[in-house]
């Protein structure tokens, strides 16, 4: 078993729910997570998370996606600690060199998605241009409601797992 799954498996309550928060904004995913350690592996812990993540309700996902700043901006709705603020940087990298007529369509979008479906957009931006989220926003936007919510729910899910990973490799 990995040392650093060790360590997670063997952190107080309260510190192991502030670094599952880290991988995803919902406190009662946290929660979940903590109760059904030990994990045994890598998979182990990514299985279950994806597990309890789709045992949760709307409520719980929404909570989750305000932590997250919108794509193209540096700050999310909630609180949140400065590595998941980093991380949320290094997933969107793909923006900073991106066109400046891009970003202004993207804060368009952004802000028009937000206005229709009452969250934000949410994307597992790792590895995507800003073309390619701004490609992936336009064609989400005319989306109904019930069915973008499952989308950013999938999204969230990449998120998280992708997260998890980092968590333990840096550990």
């Amino acid at each position: 078993m990995s040392t650093h799954l060790d360590h997670l498996n063997t952190l107080p309550q309260p510190d192991a729910i502030e670094e599952f928060m880290k991988c995803c904004g919902s406190q009662r995913w946290a929660q979940r997570m903590v109760i059904n350690r030990p994990y045994l592996s890598l998979d182990d812990l990514c299985v279950k998370a994806g597990d309890l993540w789709w045992d949760l309700d709307q409520d719980d996902w929404l909570e989750a996606f305000k932590s997250h700043p919108k794509i193209g901006e540096r700050k999310a709705a909630s609180e949140v600690s400065q590595e998941a603020l980093e991380w949320s940087g290094r997933e969107q990298a793909g923006i900073n060199n991106a066109h400046s007529q891009t970003l202004i369509d993207l804060a368009r979008l952004n802000q028009e998605y937000e206005a229709k479906f009452g969250f934000i957009y949410i994307l597992c931006a790792s590895g995507k241009s800003a073309e390619e989220m701004l490609e992936t926003l336009s064609s989400r936007i005319t989306n109904e409601a019930e069915n973008e919510l499952m989308i950013a729910a999938r999204e969230q899910a990449k998120i998280t797992e992708l997260r998890l990973r980092k968590m333990i490799a840096s550990q």
